[in-house]
């Protein structure tokens, strides 16, 4: 039985400039076709735009407001949102609320930085 808790994983940074802590997936569990990890934005930072070519993600936001933005498609999201971002498609998420920005993130197949692309500067 594989179960880890948020205050014990460590964190680290995605390739699109996301803190991030890894709960499930198959570098630390039996999890071998997603990955669950929860995403931390500080006040008025933002991801970098990126795509997955092979992952598609859920976003979950559990504390905060944002801006998320699809292809062409932007939106507010707020604490009980489920967003939706299929393999393929650019996205950015900034942190528009005056606490952290954090959300689980869902992806499959598991995040991994060679299945992401940047798509604008740093």
């Amino acid at each position: 039985m594989d179960i880890k808790n948020l205050a014990v994983v460590p964190a680290f940074i995605t390739k699109d400039g996301s803190e991030i802590r890894e709960l499930l997936a198959h570098r630390n569990s039996g999890i071998r076709n997603q990955s669950l990890a929860e995403a931390r934005l500080p006040v008025g930072a933002s991801t970098q735009e990126h795509y997955h070519p092979r992952a598609e993600e859920i976003y979950f936001i559990t504390h905060g407001t944002g801006r998320m933005k699809i292809e062409n498609e932007i939106r507010e999201v707020n604490v009980g949102d489920a967003i939706a971002i299929p393999a393929g498609q650019k996205h950015k998420l900034w942190n528009t609320g005056p606490e952290t920005l954090r959300l689980l993130c869902c992806c499959a197949p598991a995040y991994e930085h060679t299945d992401t692309v940047i798509t604008e500067p740093a």
